[in-house]
C-alpha cells in the first residue's frame, strides 16, 4: 500500500474534509479526492461518507485510521530526529489558550529544555482551533477546554480552574452587602462588562452556573486576551469573570474585588490532548507527564 496514499487518507480522516486536508498537505482538492478514491479501490471499501460540509469516516475508515495513525506519525518523527542531526534535541509543539499557555505550561516545561527539549508554542483562542491543529498535526499536545470526540485523540483532564467574579473597589463599593444573593443577576444588569469575545463567554457561564440566566449587558470593553481583561476590570473599566489563579495576587492585593462567594463556584475542566499513539514517543511522553505532575498543585 502506498504511504503516500495513507498519508493523505489520515490527514482526510483528522481534518474532517478534502479542503482542509488538501491545504495541509499543499495538493489540490482533485489530486486529494483522486488519491482517496484510488485507496477506496485498493480496499474494495468506501473510507469516507460525503456530505455537505466534509465527510464522515465510514467504519472501515476509523479502523484504518486508529491502525494507521501511530505509525506514520512514528515515521514523521525518526524523520525529524534525522533532520536534527546528532544533537537530539527535540522540538515540542504545544498548543492551548495564551492565558493558561504562558501562566501555568510553559513554566512547568521549562525545566526539560536541559534535558534536551525545545518548545514551541501556538496560542489559540478557542479548544475547537487547538484540537483541530492538533489532528491535523500541526501540534503535539494541546490543552484544551473541551474534550475531542472519537478516538484519534486521546485526552487526559488536566485541571479544573474557578471562575470568580470581580470588580474593581470603586465598582464593588456601590453594591451594598449581600445584595447579589438577595436579588440576583438583575442587580449587575447595568454594570460595565469586560470581556474576551462579543459572545460574553466567560460572563455567560458564570449566569447560567450561579443565577440560572442569561446576562442582560454587553461588553463595554472586549480584548481577546484574559491578562487584559483583569488589568481592565482592576482599572475600573467594569465587572468582569475570571480565572482563580489568573486573578489570584490582584485579590489578595486588593486591587480587584470578588463580588460573590456563590456556595458552589463555577469551574471548567481542562484537558491535555494527544494523538493517539503519540505518547510513545519520548518528549511527547515526557511532557505529558510533566505538565499532569505540575497540574496536581494547580
Amino acid at each position: 500500500m502506498d504511504l503516500a496514499l495513507l498519508r493523505t487518507f489520515v490527514t482526510v480522516h483528522r481534518a474532517g474534509s478534502f479542503t482542509r486536508a488538501a491545504a495541509l498537505l499543499g495538493l489540490s482538492q482533485p489530486a486529494v479526492t483522486s488519491q482517496i478514491r484510488t485507496l477506496e479501490r485498493q480496499l474494495g471499501r468506501p473510507l469516507f461518507l460525503r456530505q455537505a460540509r466534509g465527510v464522515t469516516p465510514t467504519t472501515i475508515g476509523d479502523e484504518l485510521a486508529h491502525r494507521a495513525a501511530p505509525h506514520l506519525d512514528a515515521l514523521v518523527e525518526i524523520a525529524e530526529a534525522g533532520v536534527e542531526g546528532e544533537s537530539r534535541v527535540r522540538t515540542l509543539h504545544l498548543a492551548g489558550p495564551p492565558e493558561f499557555v504562558s501562566v501555568r505550561a510553559l513554566p512547568a516545561l521549562t525545566p526539560l529544555v536541559s534535558e534536551g527539549l525545545a518548545l514551541r508554542t501556538s496560542l489559540v483562542g478557542t479548544a475547537e482551533e487547538a484540537l483541530e491543529g492538533l489532528a491535523a498535526g500541526h501540534h503535539d499536545l494541546a490543552v484544551a477546554t473541551a474534550r475531542p470526540r472519537g478516538g484519534l485523540l486521546t485526552a487526559t483532564p488536566l485541571c479544573d480552574e474557578e471562575h470568580v467574579l470581580v470588580a474593581s473597589p470603586r465598582w464593588a463599593a456601590r453594591l451594598a452587602p449581600g445584595v447579589l444573593l438577595a436579588e440576583g443577576a438583575v442587580v449587575l444588569d447595568q454594570l460595565p462588562v469586560v470581556e474576551v469575545h462579543e459572545s460574553l463567554p466567560f460572563v455567560s457561564r458564570y449566569w447560567a452556573a450561579v443565577f440560572e440566566s442569561k446576562p442582560a449587558a454587553s461588553g463595554t470593553v472586549v480584548v481577546p486576551d484574559l491578562r487584559a481583561v483583569l488589568e481592565s476590570a482592576a482599572s475600573g473599566a467594569g465587572l468582569a469573570v475570571l480565572p482563580r489563579y489568573l486573578c489570584e495576587e490582584a485579590l489578595d492585593s486588593g486591587r480587584v474585588v470578588a463580588l460573590l462567594d456563590p456556595p458552589v463556584p463555577p469551574l471548567r475542566t481542562y484537558f491535555l490532548v494527544a494523538r493517539t499513539g503519540t505518547l510513545a514517543l519520548w518528549h511527547i511522553a515526557r511532557a505529558h507527564e510533566t505538565l499532569l505532575r505540575a497540574a496536581s498543585g494547580w
